[in-house]
């Protein structure tokens, strides 16, 4: 696949990206060595129902998700990173866990060469209990709420900055801060952690544990009402825009590159889109692919939606213009570009 063949795959583009229907193996092949920062995506996972989507069979998984971790190490940046979300399953017919995440972490760092940088855990509190079979019907096992999400680096020393994404002080907190003399002593601690009176000062936030707790709870978005007026089936496995966006502030900087090669309804473009970086997304599915671009069309009358769309369900392929980012965003994009153009020996023909 040329540079000319990958404009040809572009079903539509932005100010800062753009989304391509095609296998993102051989997409990846295209790109330069070393040009993109984070890759972030949730792939179809090994689970026993077959879903409309497309999943791959548990036994042949690994193997299969492997080629893609192969097709993105060379392109990853020495600082780069890859952020893989993977849903748990259950063996055939057993109540008994698989270990194919396990085994997808294993081959990757082993056999490929990634590092991981560190394993986190998305718990989403609104995730239906499943599987019926064990948890419904039997009720003897606990309902399934946590996804892995491992960060993989290409090197020891990935691009991370954990101040871009602090958590609020909790109460409890924010009531020492106030008066840290009546509510805290410094002292060793039982478990040998010396905690001086600098524990005391505040910042701007708290250090984010791995744990991240996002509920999946999309219900009235501008996605999911155009869809509706479309009279189109959305996305079935779309990722909160909580999760990309956490990883795309602490893994990366403003002009940074972005892709996520399983895209579906492109919400790692939209947010990477919002926090003024490059992105490039790769969808399979045509249809998916045409359909997220409604995303970037909030702020459009419903006429324009069904003309646009309609346009692009025709395969015709359109830049799209988004009208409500906040204004803190058009400031990133012009800054993107300046810096974009300031290392044009770097600038991929993507974005021209």
């Amino acid at each position: 696949m040329s540079e000319a063949t990958l404009r040809r795959n572009t079903v539509y583009w932005t100010g800062l990206g753009r989304q391509l229907c095609g296998d993102s193996r051989h997409v990846l092949r295209v790109l330069p060595e070393g040009s993109v920062d984070l890759i972030i995506t949730s792939p179809p996972f090994a689970l026993l129902r077959k879903k409309a989507y497309g999943n791959e069979d548990q036994p042949e998984y690994v193997a299969w998700l492997s080629e893609f971790g192969r097709a993105a190490f060379p392109v990853l940046k020495d600082s780069g990173s890859f952020v893989l979300d993977l849903g748990g399953a259950y063996r055939k017919g057993r109540p008994v866990r698989s270990l194919y995440s396990f085994r997808v972490l294993l081959d990757f760092c082993d056999n490929i060469g990634y590092r991981l940088a560190e394993e986190f855990y998305w718990f989403n509190p609104a995730k239906l209990p499943s599987p019926i079979e064990w948890v419904n019907k039997r009720k003897i096992r606990a309902k399934d709420s946590v996804n892995t999400v491992w960060w993989l680096s290409k090197t020891d020393q990935p691009k991370a900055d954990v101040r871009n994404v602090l958590a609020p002080y909790s109460e409890r907190m924010q009531t020492l801060l106030k008066d840290p003399e009546k509510f805290y002593q410094p002292k060793k601690r039982p478990s040998g952690h010396n905690i001086s009176k600098g524990f005391a000062n505040g910042n701007a936030g708290a250090i984010p544990s791995n744990l991240l707790q996002i509920p999946n709870t999309e219900s009235n978005s501008h996605y999911m009402r155009a869809c509706k007026k479309l009279r189109r089936g959305r996305h079935p496995a779309r990722f909160p825009e909580d999760l990309p966006r956490f990883f795309i502030k602490f893994l990366t900087e403003p002009g940074d590159l972005v892709v996520d090669i399983f895209s579906g309804s492109n919400t790692t473009g939209y947010v990477a889109e919002e926090l003024g970086r490059e992105w490039l997304s790769i969808e399979l599915d045509r249809a998916h692919a045409a359909l997220s671009a409604v995303r970037f069309m909030e702020g459009y009358d419903e006429a324009e939606i069904e003309a646009t769309f309609a346009k692009l369900e025709q395969g015709e392929c359109l830049k799209l213009t988004p009208t409500i980012m906040p204004r803190q965003t058009k400031v990133r994009q012009r800054r993107t570009a300046r810096k974009r153009n300031a290392e044009c020996g770097q600038s991929l023909p993507l974005f021209d």
